[in-house]
């Protein structure tokens, strides 16, 4: 008996202390990731992927399963067994769109002059000469179909055209569709060459003909970002559209095509849509967007030719992002769902009931072992006496009586949302895990507070955002556990502008700094990254229109090259050799100054790693450098 009590004692103590631990960097890099593929064509089950990197082999493994639509056991399966229905191929079974890289162009000092096959040369004569983290070689993406079982056979409907479709870098088949009948397809392109392509958002739908060999523009009259094509059920072209040629973080509207009027069905709506998918009967469109510091689902009625009124409803609420529509099933949405404590997993939601259904559980034991933060919603007052949210993420066992080191996170986009999300760098429940408090404002500029809190950060990089921040952290401050003399600031890309704009005008507040591809100078900035149409948007245009006020007080008031002069805080300044997007001199110039200044500083440089990190052991690198310059200076 005695001995009984023992073992049982053991085995609640075992018990405990695995309840005890806290997610650690690598634990974080051995969580599966998640990604649905769709619900296999007998309607029974949900196929899905999950992606497991190994810190060891400095490399990704992914598997492929199945599960039942209620949940239950997954079968793991060979990806060729998927079992589901694949749009690329016709209605009529006939043919299988795809795209291929086909050179092109000659760029190549090798293919300029074939004697000199050793030549390793690049001639342009335009921009886009490089995109996100490659060099352009005169190769393209183009789309074409293939008729199945001849192999070989890819015909190239975009045949020496100077386009992409899919869209680099990161477009896939979601750029181009068969038309319901088979007889034509529909891609996406921005029909634009060299510095043209570097300073337009204009992407257009085009429409090719199997018969007649003929390509014409479907969407020529709108000059901004035209995306995502797909058809209704009942066969009406849908897609979504953004207005302003050069704005690529305009609103995002879901646009029908019916009876040859193109039908606008959240212009009225305060919004902007993320990905959308028609119900089954064609009478709804499900989309998600961002809505006060969450992502959720929302629905949009499709009238036709009725006089029924177009209405936006949000479907789901809660403390969670929701992530992708997978499908639907007998009154139910297939969806991926998130928290900042928990990665991607497949859900099932009960439109009627409102009840919730978790499906997959890939990471379910994995949490259950662990303590995590909490995260409370609060609202701060702004300077111009606006309301903002700002997340407040607190350690596992938190204790209000206790001081704590305090982080406040600087959001990248610049107007990208800052919901529920779960990164694999940027993780909110790691660092709280490590004994942190962090403070996440959703300054202005940030998507599901309304268009024009989103739009108020372009050509005002430096301005209310930068007060925003401030009140966010000043706020925080106040509470008793709050470390004041122990705060510090993160971010990366905007986030990492924001830090190095901080370190200039902060009086003391911070005690350490972190910037990660961070805008330092913007003069250099516009003269050197790739997508001219970002700076040209947010900047005001270049820097040397002297009568250009916009553009003026960008590169003046707002640039953090000239607030150097003020800082006087350490700062750890990560950057990436392959990121084009924020060029490797922003990183360089900053750290140097910070070093001739005789700022303590440090310099994290990723050679093969562009505006992200994404191998395996590099990002155990930015994990351990990450907090050991936490420990180190905080």
């Amino acid at each position: 008996m005695k001995k009984t009590i023992l073992m049982l004692s053991l085995i609640m103590s075992a018990s405990s202390l695995s309840a005890q631990k806290t997610l650690t960097p690598e634990m974080l890099w051995q969580l599966g990731r998640v990604s649905a593929l769709g619900i296999s064509t007998d309607g029974k089950n949900i196929v899905y992927q999950v992606s497991i990197p190994s810190i060891e082999e400095n490399k990704s493994t992914t598997k492929f399963y199945t599960i039942p639509l209620s949940g239950g056991n997954a079968v793991e399966i060979k990806e060729t067994e998927t079992n589901l229905k694949d749009k690329n191929v016709s209605s009529n079974g006939k043919f299988k769109l795809s795209h291929e890289e086909i050179k092109v162009a000659n760029v190549l000092g090798k293919d300029l002059y074939p004697e000199l096959e050793k030549a390793n040369a690049q001639v342009y004569n335009g921009l886009d000469y490089r995109h996100w983290d490659t060099w352009r070689d005169g190769t393209y993406n183009h789309v074409g179909y293939s008729e199945i079982g001849k192999e070989k056979s890819f015909i190239d409907i975009m045949k020496g055209e100077l386009y992409d479709s899919p869209q680099k870098p990161f477009g896939g088949d979601e750029d181009y569709i068969w038309s319901p009948d088979g007889r034509n397809i529909v891609y996406v392109a921005k029909k634009e060459v060299g510095t043209a392509y570097a300073t337009s958002t204009n992407t257009d739908l085009y429409e090719y003909s199997l018969e007649q060999k003929t390509t014409k523009n479907l969407t020529e009259k709108n000059l901004g970002y035209d995306t995502n094509p797909s058809f209704s059920p009942n066969g009406e072209l849908t897609w979504l559209q953004m207005k302003r040629n050069g704005y690529e973080a305009d609103k995002n509207d879901l646009i029908v095509r019916f009876k040859g009027f193109d039908m606008n069905l959240t212009a009225n709506w305060d919004g902007t849509v993320d990905g959308y998918k028609w119900s089954p009967d064609g009478k709804k469109i499900y989309f998600t967007a961002a809505i006060d510091g969450t992502k959720q689902l929302f629905e949009v009625n499709f009238p036709g030719v009725t006089r029924i009124a177009v209405t936006v409803k949000q479907v789901t609420d809660g403390p969670f992002d929701v992530s992708d529509i997978v499908g639907f099933s007998e009154g139910k949405i297939i969806l991926t769902r998130t928290d900042m404590n928990h990665a991607k997993e497949i859900f099932s939601y009960d439109i009627k009931k409102k009840t919730w259904v978790q499906i997959t559980q890939v990471n379910t034991k994995t949490y259950n072992e662990l303590r995590l933060p909490t995260y409370e919603k609060r609202y701060v007052t702004t300077t111009d006496n606006k309301k903002m949210l700002v997340w407040v993420i607190l350690p596992p066992n938190f204790d209000k009586t206790k001081k704590y080191p305090t982080l406040l996170y600087c959001q990248g986009g610049p107007q990208s949302a800052l919901t529920q999300t779960y990164s694999f760098r940027w993780n909110f429940s790691l660092m709280a895990s490590q004994g942190y408090v962090i403070v996440a404002p959703n300054r202005r500029g940030m998507p599901g507070h309304g268009v024009e809190w989103n739009e108020q950060i372009s050509k005002d990089w430096g301005g209310q955002v930068m007060d925003d921040y401030l009140s966010a952290i000043d706020d925080v401050a106040k509470e008793t556990y709050v470390d004041n003399a122990r705060i510090g600031a993160v971010g990366a890309s905007y986030g990492g502008y924001s830090v190095f704009y901080l370190a200039g005008i902060h009086n003391k507040r911070f005690k350490t700094f972190i910037s990660h591809c961070g805008v330092f100078n913007l003069e250099s900035m516009y003269g050197t990254t790739e997508e001219v149409f970002f700076t040209d948007w947010d900047s005001g245009g270049p820097y040397w229109e002297k009568e250009n006020a916009a553009a003026q007080k960008t590169y003046t008031q707002f640039n953090p090259i000239h607030l150097v002069s003020k800082w006087d805080t350490p700062i750890l300044v990560i950057q990436g050799g392959k990121d084009y997007r924020v060029p490797i001199g922003q990183g360089q110039e900053a750290f140097q100054a910070a070093q001739l200044r005789g700022i303590k500083s440090r310099f994290l440089y990723f050679p093969e790693e562009n505006h992200w990190v994404l191998k395996p052991q590099n990002a155990m690198v930015w994990q351990r450098e990450f907090f050991g310059w936490l420990k180190e200076t905080l």
